[in-house]
């Protein structure tokens, strides 16, 4: 029985990990968008927010999903903003932040 729980918080926790690496990538694919969307560079905006990292992975692969500015739906700013803040990405929302009101 002892056997068949460990196994079974493990299945969970595989789960658990699974379901936030797909939302994840879904933050990064919303935030991607936008700045397409926007006429922005997710990867020079990536680097404004964090300059110690040489690049982004997970970005990398996401853009590959990124589409044209017109065949895109509308991504609100707060939309933006709040699914980075969701993942902790506060440094890359300051930089968001900064482009929304350069634009205003």
């Amino acid at each position: 029985m002892e056997q068949y729980e460990k196994e079974r918080n493990k299945q969970i926790e595989e789960a658990v990990i699974e379901t936030y690496k797909q939302e994840e990538e879904m933050m990064i694919l919303v935030f991607a968008q936008w700045c397409v969307n926007h006429g922005l560079d997710p990867e020079e905006m990536y680097r404004q927010a964090y300059p110690e990292q040489l690049s982004n992975e997970r970005l990398q692969q996401v853009l590959k999903l990124v589409v044209s500015k017109e065949e895109a739906g509308d991504i609100p700013d707060d939309t933006v903003l709040g699914v980075l803040s969701m993942f902790g990405n506060e440094d890359l929302a300051m930089v968001v932040s900064e482009a929304i009101a350069a634009r205003k």
